[in-house]
């Protein structure tokens, strides 16, 4: 889906939000932040559930209800996405920074060029 950011770039900016040019290198930066946030989203919901769930499996209470296993796993993984998905988006800032050595060298000396002092420039980093 973003295969055209890595393709043709994404904007990056100055401080002020001047646009100075397009960079794959922030946007492998940006997409490398997104799919971290995605994994460590899906983990508590993927290990915390079954724990819960094999520790009430053992129990009176679901032996005689075995309907309510699907339903309270059900929950159980929604309440942990609840939690999970905003605490791993805020992992990364969505204004994500890179430093002008870090970028591609034309887009590095056209950003000296026009701004010698900018040593750092910023990017969205997307969902």
């Amino acid at each position: 889906m973003r295969q055209r950011e890595l393709q043709v770039g994404i904007p990056v900016t100055d401080e002020a939000g001047q646009r100075l040019g397009h960079s794959v290198t922030a946007a492998k930066q940006g997409i490398f932040q997104v799919v971290i946030s995605r994994i460590c989203m899906a983990i508590p919901a993927m290990a915390i559930p079954p724990v819960i769930m094999d520790t009430l499996e053992k129990k009176d209470f679901l032996k005689r209800r075995p309907w309510l296993g699907a339903p309270l796993q059900v929950g159980l993984v929604g309440f942990c996405l609840v939690f999970a998905t905003p605490l791993c988006c805020a992992l990364f800032p969505q204004r994500s920074s890179i430093h002008v050595s870090r970028l591609e060298p034309e887009l590095r000396a056209q950003i000296h060029q026009q701004n010698p002092s900018t040593e750092v420039v910023y990017y969205n980093k997307g969902l």
